[in-house]
C-alpha cells in the first residue's frame, strides 16, 4: 500500500496523487477535496491517464449555496417594468418655455435650448401629481360652517383646474342640505334639474350594466372647456324637504360609478346628516378660508369639534386653502393663520384675490388670472399627493 505524504499546511494526509488528474472537477469533487476526503466514486470510460505532481494548493472550496438568499430576494433582475418606469423617471422635461429661457430659445429659432428654470419646473411636476392614478374612485370634501368661506368658489376652482389637467373624470356636488349656489355659480345649462330631481329618478340606475354616464346628463351641468360636471343642489322655492344620509350615500356611490374625482360643496350646518355624511365619505378634507379673523376662527372651531367627535388622522387628512378676500389683506393676520393651519392640517396653500372669482356671478374659467391658476394648481397637486 503506498504512503501518501503528509501535507503540515493541512495537518492531514494529501490527496491521493493518482486523483489528481487533468479531467474536470463537478463541484463535489471541489469540496470533497477542500474537506480532505476522497472524491466520490464515478465511472469512467477509459482507463485514468498518468499521475501529475499535485497541485501547489488545494482548490478553492466550492461557494455555499445562496439558497436563502434567493428565497428571500428571488428576483435579482431589471424586469420590462422596471425599465420603463427607470426610462419615464429619468425623461427630459423639454427645453424652457417661460421668461428669459424661453424667450432665447423662440429668439433662436430652436438653436439655443436653455433647460427649464426651477418654477418651470415646479409647474411641470405639479402637473403630473394632478394627473396621477388613483386607486379608485376619490372624494374631496370642501368644508368650513361659516358662510362667506370661499368653498363655492374654491370647489369651481379646484373643478377646473382638475379637470383641464386630467381632462375630464370630475363632478362638483353642491351637497347643501336646502339650496346652495353651486348652482348659479357655475356654467348655466339647458336643463334646470338637480341633487332633487335625481334623487326622485335614482331608479333607472338602479342597473348598473344598463344605466350609462350620458344619463347623467339630463341631471349634471356641463362646464366645457373646463372638463367638469356640476350637480347642482335644489333651486325649487316650493320644496322644503331636506338632504338626509341615506340621499347622500345613494348619490355618492352613482357618482362614484362614473367618476374618478368626486368634489362635495358643503353646506354651513355641520351638525346636518348629510354635511356629516360627506365627512365620513371624504377622503380628503379641504378647509377654505378667507383672510378674516371670523372665518378663520370658524375653520379652527370645526377642526375643534370633528376632533373631539372622535375623528382618526384628522391632521394628515385635511389641508387648508386660505383666499385672500381682497388686493390688500393684514399680513400678519395671514401669517396667523398660516402658522395655525399648519399646526392643525398637514399642508396650507394661500391663493390670491381674483375679481373673477368674488363677483358673485357665473364664474368665467378663461379669465382667471395666471397667478390663481398657478396657486390652485399648487394646491390642488398638494391634494392629489394626499389621496
Amino acid at each position: 500500500m503506498t504512503q501518501q505524504p503528509h501535507d503540515p499546511a493541512w495537518g492531514r494526509p494529501a490527496p491521493d496523487l493518482a486523483d489528481t488528474n487533468d479531467r474536470l472537477y463537478t463541484p463535489e469533487d471541489l469540496a470533497a477535496y477542500a474537506a480532505g476526503q476522497a472524491p466520490p466514486d464515478r465511472p469512467t470510460a477509459v482507463p485514468p491517464p498518468p499521475a501529475y505532481p499535485p497541485p501547489a494548493s488545494p482548490p478553492a472550496a466550492a461557494p455555499p449555496a445562496a439558497e436563502d438568499e434567493d428565497a428571500e430576494d428571488p428576483r435579482r433582475f431589471m424586469t420590462a417594468t422596471d425599465f420603463l418606469d427607470r426610462r419615464a423617471g429619468d425623461a427630459d422635461p423639454g427645453p424652457a418655455t417661460w421668461g428669459w429661457r424661453g424667450r432665447a430659445r423662440r429668439w433662436s429659432g430652436g438653436l439655443v435650448k436653455p433647460r427649464m428654470g426651477a418654477e418651470e419646473l415646479e409647474h411641470v411636476q405639479d402637473r403630473r401629481t394632478i394627473q396621477r392614478d388613483f386607486e379608485g374612485p376619490r372624494t374631496i370634501a370642501f368644508i368650513n360652517p361659516k358662510g362667506g368661506a370661499a368653498k363655492t368658489t374654491s370647489v369651481l376652482a379646484a373643478g377646473f383646474t382638475f379637470g383641464t389637467v386630467r381632462g375630464g373624470g370630475v363632478v362638483a356636488w353642491d351637497n347643501n342640505e336646502t339650496r346652495g349656489t353651486l348652482g348659479i355659480r357655475g356654467t348655466r345649462s339647458t336643463h334646470r334639474n338637480t341633487t332633487r330631481e335625481l334623487l326622485e329618478d335614482l331608479g333607472r340606475f338602479n342597473d348598473v350594466y344598463q344605466s350609462r354616464i350620458g344619463d347623467l346628463g339630463a341631471f349634471v351641468r356641463s362646464q366645457g372647456d373646463a372638463h367638469f360636471d356640476v350637480l347642482a343642489s335644489d333651486e325649487r322655492p316650493d320644496v322644503t324637504g331636506m338632504i338626509h344620509a341615506d340621499d347622500f350615500n345613494a348619490v355618492h356611490r352613482l357618482l362614484e360609478r362614473f367618476y374618478r374625482l368626486v368634489l362635495v360643496d358643503t353646506g354651513n350646518n355641520m351638525r346636518a346628516e348629510n354635511w356629516l355624511a360627506a365627512a365620513d365619505a371624504a377622503d380628503l378634507l379641504v378647509v377654505t378660508s378667507t383672510i378674516r379673523e371670523d372665518t378663520g376662527y370658524s375653520g379652527l372651531w370645526m377642526l375643534d369639534a370633528l376632533q373631539d367627535a372622535g375623528y382618526q388622522n384628522l391632521k394628515y387628512k385635511t389641508v387648508t386653502v386660505l383666499s385672500d378676500p381682497s388686493d390688500q389683506v393684514d399680513d400678519k393676520l395671514a401669517r396667523d393663520l398660516v402658522d395655525v393651519y399648519e399646526q392643525r392640517t398637514r399642508a396650507v396653500y394661500r391663493v390670491p384675490y381674483d375679481p373673477a372669482l368674488v363677483s358673485g356671478s357665473v364664474v368665467p374659467y378663461d379669465q382667471l388670472s395666471a397667478g390663481t391658476r398657478r396657486q390652485w394648481l399648487r394646491a390642488c397637486a398638494g391634494m392629489a399627493s394626499a389621496l
